[in-house]
């Protein structure tokens, strides 16, 4: 297991920036931040190399594109097999309008994020999602609209840990 290295304040700082502004050039990054660019430039990259930056990639609005339904989805599966949950989740990982799956606990073990261009559209994805052997129950619950898209707080920001 790689030991995590800490973080510092210049470091938070650029993620902190990058969250805001993803597309800013080292120059205007470094400046932002108090140091010069050769510097700035390496903690980005070590950032990406550590995973601590996983993309920077723009954020696309899903109806400006056509996909005019957005909805999440639970599914519940009939076991929890590991057998079960790859196969369910190499179905899930070539649907190209599921675009985020996220595996939880309580009463489902899948929360998927997907967009259709129609309600008709998202009904027959949920057809499939019904179709597939490894699934007991879905649950659907259309997006009305967005009331938060917050970026992450940096831990300077939450105060002193306990």
């Amino acid at each position: 297991m790689m030991e995590r290295q800490p973080l510092d304040d210049v470091d938070l700082k650029i993620l902190s920036e990058l969250q805001r502004d993803g597309r800013l050039r080292n120059n205007e990054l470094a400046s932002r931040v108090g140091i010069s660019p050769p510097p700035c430039l390496r903690r980005v990259r070590s950032l990406l190399r550590r995973g601590i930056i996983r993309a920077i990639r723009a954020v696309l609005d899903e109806r400006q594109l056509g996909y005019e339904v957005v909805s999440f989805v639970s599914i519940q599966l009939k076991t929890q097999a590991q057998a079960a949950q790859q196969a369910f989740e190499a179905v899930i990982a070539a649907a190209p309008r599921i675009l985020q799956c996220w595996r939880i606990s309580g009463d489902a073990d899948y929360l998927l994020k997907c967009v259709a261009p129609s309600v008709e559209d998202m009904h027959q994805q949920l057809r499939q999602f019904a179709a597939m052997p490894q699934v007991l129950t879905i649950r659907s619950f259309p997006v009305l609209g967005l009331a938060k898209d917050a970026q992450l707080p940096m831990p300077a920001d939450l105060g002193p840990r306990r």
